[in-house]
């Protein structure tokens, strides 16, 4: 609970997603999700609607259709996370891996330092199209080999034809908690170097 916050509920607000910065609700009855930050995480707010402004009219991120001091307003993107195909055993392509690869060539393109791609920021669409979202970390300065690590073990395991398509969401966690820790580095880097 947050000190001298009081929390309504609303019931054309269906929460959809809570992260480290914000929680993310559906608008009943529409196509789009607001996005509300955390008191902490504000200035948050300001930077994730001027990357969308950004990449407006890329067809890989959600519009942006408003923003406020706490809040934005994006497109409502049905599908599944890659953690979600993962964990559901929905099979990620090579064709996935390709568009991810050419969303985050186009937000270069634009200036942008493409940060914090991760399983649960990268989504197949119901219509088989990739979508990234959570782009609050696109301007970061240092450079990010989340995504190439994941490629490493999506070519050096994933696509072999035994290994498992559907994997629990603890070894996922699990996996996720070493690759922080920097315990991974031999499985991600090796092949890549």
């Amino acid at each position: 609970m947050i000190p001298d916050v009081e929390l309504v509920r609303d019931p054309s607000l269906q929460l959809i997603g809570e992260g480290r910065s914000a929680f993310v609700y559906r608008i009943q009855s529409t196509d789009k999700v607001v996005k509300i930050f955390f008191p902490s995480f504000t200035h948050l707010a300001k930077e994730e609607a001027s990357i969308y402004q950004v990449l407006q009219g890329v067809r890989y991120y959600p519009e942006l259709h408003e923003t406020g001091p706490n809040y934005l307003v994006i497109d409502y993107i049905e599908g599944h996370t890659l953690f979600e195909c993962l964990t559901k055993g929905i099979e990620i392509t090579d064709k996935h891996t390709t568009e991810v690869d050419k969303a985050l060539r186009l937000a270069r393109a634009k200036g942008l330092n493409p940060s914090d791609i991760h399983l649960r920021n990268i989504m197949i669409t119901t219509n088989d199209q990739i979508k990234l979202i959570d782009v609050a970390r696109f301007r970061q300065s240092k450079e990010c080999t989340q995504w190439d690590d994941l490629k490493v073990a999506f070519n050096r395991f994933y696509r072999l034809r035994f290994f498992p398509k559907k994997i629990p969401a603890f070894i996922l966690n699990l996996i996720a908690a070493l690759y922080k820790r920097n315990l991974l580095q031999t499985l991600t880097r090796t092949k890549r170097d």
